[in-house]
């Protein structure tokens, strides 16, 4: 568990020092990952239309919905090595 908490570390330290920035759809998609290994399901209200942005992430977020802690790091870890 130690092991993949410290890939997962790494792998957002390296999320900030790609070559190229990643895509809109990408990056809501590391959002998500990131959110729920870090935080678990969301708990908060779906934003207002008017908030744009905020209901993009909390989509994003709401879409691994379930995912284990585990099974969002690996999944972030993957991601991010696939963009190095």
């Amino acid at each position: 568990m130690s092991d993949l908490n410290t890939l997962f570390e790494a792998a957002v330290a390296n999320s900030k020092n790609l070559s190229e920035r990643p895509n809109n759809a990408t990056l809501l998609k590391m959002y998500g990952l990131y959110k729920q290994a870090t935080e678990g399901d969301v708990t908060e209200k779906k934003p207002g239309f008017s908030d744009m942005v905020g209901r993009a992430k909390w989509d994003a977020w709401n879409a691994v919905k379930g995912a284990s802690t585990e099974v969002a790091q690996q999944q972030y870890i993957d991601l991010i090595e696939s963009m190095s």
